[in-house]
């Protein structure tokens, strides 16, 4: 290792075992890997799911699960002078949390429910300093304050559940640089977060880095926050290193084919392609992709309205004393029209009440002012049975398919279902016929019919999602944060059906997202919403270009672009 390496992966191999019963059954995520984390600088670890990138992580922090996962011989992490993988479970845990530690990607997994995060938080400085109880609290005050997190006193004891994402992501900071460790892993912290707070947190993070003079491994799979974070990247896919270099080098010349398809998949802020680049476009050597013809977006004023939204209004009520209550007005005075084939996107931080709008547009939370005419009926006013049929005309598509599907149910059942509440199709053989049409149609094969959720990737059981949607036909489709968690080839190839099922059925589009380069390729027009009112209205490529509300200009400053590295480097 050179001089200046903190942290050195020699050779790094990672198998695990699928069957416990079949030695011959494993299967290698990690295959021969080798980098080096320079003292004082941030490597960017990039790839898609299943890249190996966050398994490399757990292996150097040795929390690879012992019952199905082995490192095998040859592999080497050497810091120290040592190689990690040669000490004891003991050794381990003293250095872990101490000397090395690590942010993990949802903080409301990672932090404890029960615990207060004060009391979190002292635990490290209990455990690996031996603080007494009133040193740990004063140093826990001091923590919260370099993380920027005020009135540090009250917020020290509350519990996860009370903090925003962007405070509980902060709360796993403080944890993570409670000792001043000198290797930080942040394993996709940012990718949950509005871009305001990414934007504040990778700040941090590197005011952090700078006064600490630490090292970060900073995973992700989007290089627009490489370019805005990393020194150095090292790019895998399917468990081996693809190219690594200095960010410079590797964002002004990229020399792999793959590194060269994740810089183009992300949407482009200054143009709108008729058809999103994705992986295999470029990983084909006969097959590059070509120049796309642009997307025009707009609308003219002439096209005919589907849904008109008036002075829409959601409150909620919580308990206060014994006999009092006390409203939160979530959603207030939002108006707007949604023309026929047409996308409206809606952005805004959390808590902005975006995603409040579209849940009482669907009858799941019930409206406390306003109206919206579908066809000029007001939905919101008339009975459960009366909006029936309505229902199957209006349709979301949840952020999280892990949670919106059925995990006990097959695919063929989790679209079956609508179709045999709503009566559709005249046999169970007709309604099969359908189901099968249905996967086609967003790209998956015949035999998912019989498959179970978790046996498909993210991206393709937002697929399954999209699907059973369409079985009711709909003409609206509410997508709230549909493609925020996805990679981003896998987000690339779901816009693309997105946008494919709209040209060819007419849909129309509520697009509901914190990505706002994501927003201005699929949307005609954009509202933007700040605590629960719109605060601009105007046509997508106007509102980009023109933002004329203080608050719009603060989210379109935020976005991370890898253009800018690129343009900077080649200056």
């Amino acid at each position: 290792m050179e001089n200046n390496t903190l942290l050195g992966v020699r050779d790094l191999r990672v198998s695990f075992r699928l069957d416990k019963h079949d030695k011959h059954a494993d299967f290698e995520a990690v295959k021969g890997i080798s980098f080096d984390i320079p003292e004082n600088s941030t490597v960017a670890l990039v790839g898609e799911s299943g890249s190996g990138k966050s398994v490399t992580s757990l292996s150097i922090l040795g929390l690879l699960p012992p019952e199905n996962a082995s490192v095998l011989p040859g592999s080497q992490i050497l810091y120290g002078g040592r190689n990690l993988l040669d000490l004891s479970s003991g050794e381990m845990r003293e250095l872990r949390g101490k000397e090395i530690s690590m942010i993990f990607q949802e903080p409301m997994s990672s932090l404890n429910p029960v615990f207060t995060v004060g009391y979190q938080i002292a635990e490290v400085l209990r455990l690996h300093l031996g603080l007494a109880p009133k040193q740990a609290q004063a140093r826990v005050l001091e923590l919260l304050n370099e993380v920027g997190i005020p009135d540090p006193a009250a917020k020290s004891a509350a519990y996860p559940f009370q903090l925003s994402g962007g405070q509980q992501q902060r709360v796993m900071i403080a944890m993570a640089i409670a000792c001043n460790p000198k290797l930080l892993i942040a394993d996709e912290p940012t990718t949950a977060l509005d871009v305001t707070i990414q934007k504040q947190i990778l700040e941090l993070m590197a005011a952090l880095q700078d006064k600490h003079r630490m090292s970060v491994l900073f995973i992700t799979h989007d290089l627009a926050v490489v370019g805005e974070i990393a020194d150095h990247v090292v790019v895998m896919r399917d468990g081996e290193i693809r190219e690594k270099g200095s960010t410079d080098e590797v964002f002004r010349n990229p020399r792999d084919v793959y590194t060269r398809a994740l810089l183009r998949c992300r949407p482009p802020l200054e143009k709108r392609p008729r058809r999103l680049a994705v992986i295999e476009d470029f990983m084909d050597p006969g097959k590059l992709p070509e120049e796309a013809q642009e997307r025009a977006r707009g609308v003219s004023g002439d096209e005919p309205i589907i849904l008109d939204v008036r002075n829409l209004g959601k409150s909620f009520f919580s308990r206060e004393g014994l006999f009092g209550s006390r409203e939160f007005k979530a959603v207030q005075g939002v108006s707007f029209k949604l023309p026929r084939g047409k996308t409206l996107g809606v952005v805004g931080e959390s808590g902005s009440g975006k995603t409040t709008v579209g849940l009482t547009l669907m009858r799941l939370h019930e409206a406390t002012a306003g109206e919206a005419l579908f066809e000029g009926h007001d939905i919101l006013a008339m009975p459960k049975a009366e909006f029936k049929p309505y229902k199957r005309r209006i349709q979301i598509i949840f952020q999280n398919p892990y949670a919106s599907l059925n995990p006990r149910f097959t695919v063929g059942q989790i679209l079956s279902e609508p179709l045999l509440i709503h009566g559709i199709g005249g046999s169970d053989a007709e309604r099969t016929r359908m189901v099968h049409e249905l996967l086609a149609r967003v790209g998956l094969p015949a035999a998912s019919y019989h498959k179970y959720p978790h046996e498909f990737s993210g991206g393709q059981r937002q697929r399954i999602a999209i699907a059973r949607c369409l079985t009711m036909k709909p003409d609206i489709l509410i997508c709230d944060e549909s493609v925020s968690a996805l990679d981003v080839s896998v987000q690339a190839q779901v816009l693309n059906l997105l946008q494919d099922l709209q040209d060819e059925f007419g849909l129309s589009y509520i697009f509901i997202s914190h990505d706002l380069a994501v927003v201005k390729y699929m949307s005609d027009q954009v509202m933007v919403m700040h605590e629960g009112e719109v605060v601009e209205f105007a046509d997508s490529d106007d509102i980009y270009l023109r933002p004329q509300h203080p608050y719009t200009q603060k989210l379109l400053s935020a976005i991370p672009k890898a253009d800018d590295r690129i343009r900077r480097v080649t200056a």
